[in-house]
Parts: C-alpha cells; structure tokens; sequence
C-alpha cells in the first residue's frame, strides 16, 4: 500500500498540482522521454502532494503502488541500520524518480524517503508506469540508464566508505552536495542549509566528527557556515582532499 504522510490541511487548500506538460523538471527527468499524448494520460491519473521538511513520502518496508517524481524540493532516501542510525543512501533533486526498483522487482521498498525541505511529489500509479515501459522505448531505455547509474554509485560509494578516511569522505559529501543541488553549473559560492545530522549521515560518521571536521574546512577557507548553512568557498581544494589517495 502507498504510504504517504498528509500535508496540513492549510497547505493542500493553496496547492495546485503541476502539470506534467508544463513542468519545469520534466526535462531532467525520466518524463521526459514521453510524447505529449502520454504526458496527458500521466496528468490525468496522477497525483500531487505537498511534504513539510522532515515529512516521509515512503517507509522502508511497505509496498510500492506507483512511481514517486519529484517536482520541487530535495528529498533524502535513507536506510536504518541495524545500529538504529539512520544512513543517507541517495540525494534526489527535482525531476528524479523514486521508488522504481521495488516497483519494478515487486518487493518492498529497501529504504524510506524523506523530504529535506519543502517539496512538491508527483505520484504515477503504477498501471500507467507499467504501460509506458511496455509502450515507449525511450522511456523503458531512459529507466535502464538509471538502473546503471545507480548501481555504478552504489559501487562507488562501497568503496569510499571502505577506503578512504573521514575527512576525504567529508569533502566527497560537500562536493556531492554542490552537484546535485546546485542551481547553475559554475555558480560561485555554492550554499545550502543542511543539518549536521544529515550530513553525517551521508558522510557515514558520527555528528561530533562532522562538526570537527568542518571546523577544520573553516579555518582553512575551505567553506563558511552560519547556522545550519554551508557555504563552499574553494571546491577545488575540497576535490584535492577527496582524491588525496586516489
């Protein structure tokens, strides 16, 4: 069953759900591959939900019904681990999908999602994603890419938490940050609001070596905080860290 947590009564009365075909994500997303009759059949059968910063869109451990896109906003996907810390396994930014590999394998979903700030989801039932794979090409080819691309991360990932030291990993996460979120490629001072927490958990270490450590960035001009904010001054210097023993 679809498990979604319900945005205040306030927030769905002002909400206008977005229209696939005038998307401002769509290009970026797997949507994008579909011709505009489809787009229409996915506006029609869709539905849209608004989620407050911390909201989960989906549990780790229930059923999948549906696709989950992204229309604005930055979601986490994260796994609990048997340590009962919770692990930040992927960061989506608007017009990524969600959810499609326990969609696709019929199982449960391996991890939950969590909105990390205000954030529209679209939510494709899962008759008509089946339809377009079956239907479109393009999309079930586009849907293949993303298979292969998160695998190759998933591997890459392994061998980072594996290898390379807490610092280097720190300065990974910055830069990973700065890539996904970043608005406009060669932006200056790339900035967002992050909590300790949650980058810790991306880092995959403990929230007191996450501030240590970007103290240490401070003092060096590496980057500049104020308050739950981080702004990257030098990403240079964070990609000399990060591959320091490559």
């Amino acid at each position: 069953m679809f498990t979604f947590t319900a945005p205040p009564l306030s927030s769905m009365m002002k909400f206008t759900a977005p229209d696939c075909l005038n998307c401002t994500s769509r290009k970026r997303s797997l949507l994008g591959c579909c011709q505009t009759s489809e787009l229409e059949e996915v506006s029609d059968s869709k539905s849209s939900f608004t989620f407050k910063k911390g909201q989960v869109i989906f549990h780790e451990g229930t059923r999948p019904a549906g696709l989950h896109c992204i229309n604005s906003g930055k979601v986490k996907v994260t796994k609990m681990g048997s340590d009962g810390k919770e692990q930040i396994i992927r960061l989506v930014k608007p017009g990524d999908v969600v959810g499609y590999r326990a969609l696709l394998a019929d199982t449960n979903y391996s991890a939950s999602a969590v909105a990390l700030d205000d954030a529209v989801v679209c939510f494709i039932p899962k008759s008509q994603f089946l339809e377009l794979i079956a239907k479109n090409n393009e999309f079930s080819g586009g849907l293949m890419k993303l298979f292969s691309k998160a695998l190759g991360e998933a591997e890459e990932r392994m061998v980072q938490m594996a290898y390379k030291p807490v610092r280097e990993r720190l300065a990974e996460a910055l830069l990973l940050l700065q890539k996904t979120y970043q608005l406009k490629e060669g932006d200056n001072n790339f900035t967002i609001s992050i909590s300790r927490e949650d980058l810790a958990s991306i880092v995959g270490t403990a929230k007191e070596t996450t501030i240590r450590l970007l103290s240490e960035f401070k003092e060096e001009n590496i980057i500049t905080t104020k308050g739950s904010s981080i702004t990257i001054l030098d990403p240079d210097k964070l990609y000399k860290i990060c591959h320091l023993y490559d």
